[in-house]
């Protein structure tokens, strides 16, 4: 309802928004974002490190490596994109601007409309004259019907012919 307030208000013009000067902070959308990405670079790090850290342990302590280095992977792999696609679609964007009113419309002055000047002469006055009446086309008799004609010919006596 404000942008249509601010329409409105401003002749139709819509506002031009610009943000405010000085301190500047992240929107919660942009951290989330960064904060997936984040992850899935930690994760690209941390889970090749703990699998070269298991194949160089002893037996006990490789299998700990191992499912360390599993639950890294899920965590930063899928936790990282689940992340971001959280952020991007729950989590609300920057609103740090500050209106602007839109420049001022003049709208052009219109010369007033001189005497236009036409090639064709002027019409007539009484242009009546030239009219004619409709006909009367109740007078005009209506042709039989086929039905009639057909029972004409029925009616005829076979013998005459």
């Amino acid at each position: 309802m404000e942008g249509t307030m601010h329409l409105l208000a401003h002749g139709g013009m819509l506002p031009l928004y610009q943000p405010l000067s000085g301190e500047k902070t992240i929107s919660p959308r942009r951290k989330g974002v960064k904060q997936g990405v984040l992850l899935m670079l930690i994760g690209a790090v941390l889970v090749p490190l703990l699998g070269l850290f298991s194949s160089f342990a002893p037996f006990m302590i490789s299998r700990a490596f191992e499912f360390f280095a599993a639950t890294a992977a899920i965590i930063c792999f899928i936790g990282g994109p689940l992340r971001m696609l959280f952020a991007a679609i729950f989590e609300e964007g920057a609103r740090q601007h500050q209106f602007t009113p839109p420049p001022t419309y003049t709208a052009p002055v219109i010369p007033a409309p001189q005497a236009r000047v036409t090639a064709l002469p002027p019409p007539p006055i009484n242009s009546a004259g030239s009219w004619r009446q409709r006909p009367q086309t109740a007078e005009i008799v209506q042709p039989p019907s086929v039905t009639d004609n057909t029972t004409r010919l029925l009616d005829k006596d076979p013998k005459t012919d």
